[in-house]
């Protein structure tokens, strides 16, 4: 494929991907976790695996097409499903430890390209094919046995004792009041009032920018140093190996300060690191050290993201809105990362792209700087209303709003101020 083909066909997939986020998060209520995130990944695996016998350019499209439409709802489906069985403050490791997977996965996924490529030929078929054919084979397969692993919720947890699920029960209950039980537009129509979702939007669009960019074109920067294709998938595993590991690190450290919003400043100012470095340096060795800086930061900021928008908003149909927007607003990042390194900047240096990707990383910083801001100033109005009333006279259905029911929460944790109180 040319560079502009490639380009369309991951501009296919970000469409639908894009579009099935928030009805997939809303139905997933509905239907039951247990049943959809399972369906989405078994449909997955099978046209992942599809993917590697097509014979065509429209035939691939097809198939990115509706690998986006799958795949849209699984992330945030996965964030909005993890908050049903633990507290804001021991969100951001359980997000972490999914996303992470990606990350290991970016390792795991150099190293197997490097040892499927040279299947080629087998069955009359090319190395790429395989990739497709075995992952998308083992995807199926994973989608199939969660079916039986995944549960429908807390009470029907197959794998917890009683007295286990009556402590997680107690826990979920300090950290936020009974929510509503049936879907309302109206908090579809109050989550998008919040300006926390917007300002921390602004940073999941230029966070997920830097990620997609790096996630999809890693390969060739690193082809574009001097190494060949197969090496190139191979080299690719250090950055992605260290950027697991720190950002298990940051998770923990963000759960148990509560400080969501200083780890995604400083993620993002990594990625600015790195992308300065590559810029100013002619040492091919440096410039793939800089990878270490821009790949760490890129996957240590979505998790934290995810998990403090989701703490910010409540009840759970105002939750699910606010975690997909999250997620449409990152994955429109997705579209422009493709045209922005793929064709508008030229390898090897990706120089336009570079400096592009430098600046939104900064104007990430600014917009979690802003967040922090308006939060800190929406819990210093909560905390002057919390003064003159208490729980019994505030008004029910206020959610997020309330000024009076995180008072337990506050004496709890009273070092919380990155964090909008529910």
């Amino acid at each position: 494929m040319s560079n502009k083909q490639y380009c369309i066909a991951l501009t296919v997939t970000y469409v639908p991907y894009i579009v099935s986020e928030l009805p997939s998060n809303l139905v997933l209520k509905a239907v039951g976790p247990h049943l959809m995130l399972p369906t989405m990944l078994t449909l997955w695996g099978i046209v992942t695996t599809l993917q590697g016998i097509v014979d065509s350019y429209s035939g691939f499209l097809a198939c990115r097409f509706f690998l986006g439409l799958l795949e849209g709802g699984v992330f945030p489906g996965l964030v909005l499903y993890l908050s049903y069985f633990y507290p804001r403050y021991k969100m951001n490791t359980r997000v972490t430890l999914f996303f992470s997977s990606a990350s290991l996965s970016g390792a795991f996924s150099g190293i197997l390209a490097y040892g499927i490529i040279r299947m080629d030929g087998v069955g009359n078929r090319p190395g790429w094919s395989w990739i497709f054919i075995l992952e998308g084979l083992f995807t199926f397969l994973f989608g199939l046995s969660s079916y039986f692993i995944f549960p429908q919720s807390l009470d029907k947890t197959w794998f917890l004792s009683p007295e286990e699920k009556n402590y997680v029960k107690g826990k979920l209950l300090e950290d936020t009041h009974k929510e509503e039980e049936v879907f309302s537009w109206k908090e579809v129509l109050e989550a998008l009032k919040l300006p926390q979702l917007w300002l921390l939007g602004m940073a999941f669009f230029f966070a997920a920018t830097i990620l997609f960019g790096l996630a999809y074109f890693s390969p060739s920067i690193i082809q574009g140093l001097g190494y060949t294709a197969a090496d190139a998938q191979l080299m690719s595993v250090p950055p992605y190996a260290v950027a697991c590991v720190v950002a298990l690190i940051s998770s923990f450290i963000s759960d148990r300060y509560r400080c969501r919003g200083v780890v995604c400043i400083v993620s993002v100012l990594l990625c600015a690191i790195g992308f300065a470095i590559f810029l100013g340096s002619e040492s091919k060795r440096v410039q793939y050290g800089s990878l270490f800086f821009s790949v760490t930061g890129a996957y240590m900021a979505p998790p934290t993201q995810a998990t403090w928008n989701a703490n910010n908003a409540s009840p759970q149909t105002r939750r699910a809105t606010v975690i997909a927007m999250g997620f449409i607003m990152g994955n429109s990042g997705g579209i422009l990362a493709t045209w922005l390194l793929g064709s508008l900047s030229p390898a090897p240096k990706y120089t336009k792209a570079t400096i592009t990707l430098l600046i939104f990383s900064l104007l990430a910083a600014l917009f979690c700087v802003l967040n922090i801001l308006y939060l800190w100033m929406a819990n210093t109005r909560k905390a002057e209303r919390r003064k003159t009333m208490n729980r019994e006279e505030e008004a029910p259905g206020l959610g997020n709003h309330s000024a009076c029911r995180l008072r337990n929460i506050l004496e709890y944790f009273p070092q919380d101020i990155f964090i909008h109180s529910d």
